[in-house]
Order: structure tokens, then sequence, then C-alpha cells
């Protein structure tokens, strides 16, 4: 394990970075559009009041940078999410692993070139800084708990089969832990490059949002993942520690009655703690689904959890365990949306509104249970 090593620790941002609340929103793959929808998107996006947005350093990069000059231009604040599944990052040799006509087929975290990634990132992050880019924080990676985006977790040739309820349980246990000691080499990479940029050398360093998908629902999907705990605990050991601001997670947990809710959100949130007790958490995907599609939108069951989950963020940010919440997903979703019917949502209001904002509280009796909706709804 890399815990074991002698390497030379890069400083973590100050303390007093992470104490402010950032309240925003996801827009992934803007690399897919072309220039005016890219001005489009993101003017939609600053003109509504968002203030940080969470955007993919994808393949074509040129265009991604394309979308960081605009998103920077208007104003947003941006959390860059490196999608360490792009290809250039891996050696020619490398196989994705299948994903069975069910999920994309994507390549193994233990196969990482950590030479590739360090040069793709220096060269993106230099064309970044050179055009007055400052990032607010950094993500390398995502899901790395979960199948659909860590080729050396399985996705099963059939969906429904029992799936692993921990470590012992994977099918290839010392593949995924050597994607575990590469991925702590990776973090400590973009911390190195990151602090040798001019405009973004204070950037927040946070770990991969790791998602909250259930056992139950993994064996419905037939692929293999992992508890966000475990996986923390995990990474801890490695050192990353040493690396990192803050810990990422996703949260899914569906239409629930407040109090189901808050439960359900302050049990996966365990592990993030204040920083003069360990390291808080950035919810870096949250979303609750709303699968109406007629115009003009019906968000009435969706605003409830919406602000039941603002509620319960809210307790977490004032306990010092919670310091960032971006919304997924902007446009792109048809479910989880929150631009609909070419306006913000009413539960779109709701979940870009910032902290301490007054607002009625969620009680039980406004919300209505509804299929739970997990989330693997972003692309590699």
């Amino acid at each position: 394990m890399l815990a074991s090593l002698a390497v030379a620790q890069v400083p973590v941002a100050d303390a007093g970075q992470a104490e402010d609340v950032r309240i925003g929103v996801n827009r992934l793959n803007l690399a897919w559009l072309s220039r005016s929808d890219q001005e489009r998107v993101l003017g939609e996006i600053a003109a509504n009041g968002v203030t940080h947005a969470r955007l993919s350093l994808s393949r074509p990069v040129d265009r991604s940078i394309d979308a960081l000059e605009i998103a920077n231009r208007l104003g947003i604040r941006i959390l860059l999410e490196v999608q360490l599944t792009n290809k250039s990052y891996f050696p020619e040799t490398a196989r994705p692993r299948t994903g069975f006509g069910r999920i994309w087929d994507i390549h193994r975290l233990s196969a990482l070139d950590l030479d590739l990634y360090r040069t793709g990132l220096r060269g993106a992050l230099r064309r970044i800084d050179a055009l007055g880019i400052r990032l607010e924080a950094i993500e390398p990676g995502n899901e790395i708990n979960l199948g659909a985006y860590n080729g050396d977790l399985l996705v099963y040739p059939r969906a429904g089969d029992r799936t692993p309820r921990g470590i012992a349980d994977l099918a290839d246990r010392a593949a995924f832990e050597r994607g575990l000691d590469n991925y702590l080499e990776a973090v400590r990479i973009t911390g190195e490059e990151v602090r040798g940029t001019v405009h973004s050398r204070d950037a927040i360093i946070v770990s991969a949002g790791l998602s909250d998908l259930t056992a139950g629902e993994a064996d419905k999907r037939g692929m293999e993942r992992l508890d966000p705990g475990e996986v923390i605990a995990l990474l801890r050991e490695r050192g990353i520690d040493s690396f990192v601001d803050a810990y990422g997670i996703h949260v899914y947990p569906g239409q629930k009655s407040a109090s189901v809710l808050a439960d359900r959100v302050k049990g996966l949130l365990d592990f993030c703690q204040p920083s003069d007790a360990g390291k808080p958490c950035w919810v870096t995907e949250w979303g609750i689904a709303n699968t109406a599609r007629a115009c003009p939108v019906d968000d009435r069951r969706r605003e409830g959890a919406v602000r039941a989950m603002r509620a319960v963020f809210e307790q977490l940010v004032d306990a010092g365990r919670l310091t960032a919440a971006f919304y997924y997903d902007w446009d792109t979703e048809p479910s989880y949306s929150l631009w609909r019917c070419g306006r913000l949502s009413p539960a779109g209001a709701i979940a870009i509104e910032p902290t301490g904002t007054d607002a009625a509280p969620a009680n039980d009796a406004m919300l209505h249970p509804a299929p739970a909706a997990g989330a693997v709804p972003m692309s590699p």
C-alpha cells in the first residue's frame, strides 16, 4: 500500500477556505456541445443566480476548456471534475472492462498510467491558467466505488445476481486495491500540479464523489459496488487526508418522508467531520427525480423532497460537516433536471438557494413516497 511509502506531501488548502459554503449545480460534458450551445447553457445558469458549477475536464479537452473560459467570464465559480476514465490517461494496450451493453465499457483504475495522467493534467491546467481562469476546487475521479466508473469492479453478464457487500466479496479484490493505490497517487499528482498554477494554486482538493448506490440497487443493476464509508476508510489508511481538503460524496435518496430522508442522509455522511476533527464533505452530486414531462412542469412532489434535503444540509453545514452541495443536473437528465420547459423549475429555485435562506421547513405531510431513483446518470 502507498501508505507505507515515503512520498512528499502536498500542503492542502488553508482550513479557512473550506468554511465558506458552496451551493451549485452540475453541468458536465459541455465539451460535447458547440461553442454557441455552451454559451447558451452557461448563460442560463448564470442568469438564474447560480454562483457555483461542477464542470468536467473530459475529451475533447480543448472544448472542455472553452466551457471553463465561458463560465469564468460569467462569474461562475468552478469545481472541476477530472474524468479519470479519459482514455488518454491509459496505455494503448489497456482494454476497458465490458459493461455487457447495459453500461459503458470502462477502463480499470489499476491500469491508470500516472505519467500520462500527470502530462495530460499539467497541459490542461497550463492552458486553463493562461486564460486567467481560477478553479475554486478540483475533484479527480468520480464514483470510484461503483462498477460504472471503475473497471476494477465488475459488471455481471446479467442483472439480478447478488453483488458484494464488502471488499472481501469482490471478484478481484487485489485489482481494486491496486486501483486505490493508483488513485491516491493521482490525487497527490493533482495537488502538485494545481499548486504549480498561478490562478488556481489555492484550489480546494476534493476526493472523488462516491456513489451512494445501495447493495439492493447494485443487485438489480448487476454491478459491484462498495459502501462509501468503507472506501473512505480504505483511502484514509493509505494517507489520503494528507492530500485532500474534503471528501466527495453523492446523494440520491429518492422521495421519502422528511424524517426518513434526514436519517438516510446523515447516516450516509457519518464520516464527514468538522475540519478540526477530520475532513468535511462536499456533496458533489445530489438529486431528486421528477419523472413528469408535461409543460408547464408540475414540480410539487419534488419541491417537498428538495426542501427537506436542503434542511438536512443546513444542519450538516451548521455542524461544520458539510461545506458544499451541487445539485445534479441542470438540463441534461430528463428526470433530474432543474431546467424544465425553458425555465428554472420551482424545485430548482429551492435547490440553488444560498444557505441560511429563510424558507418553510419540510414536513412529512408535504412529501409523498415515490420510487427511489438511484444514480449512475453521468457518462464517462
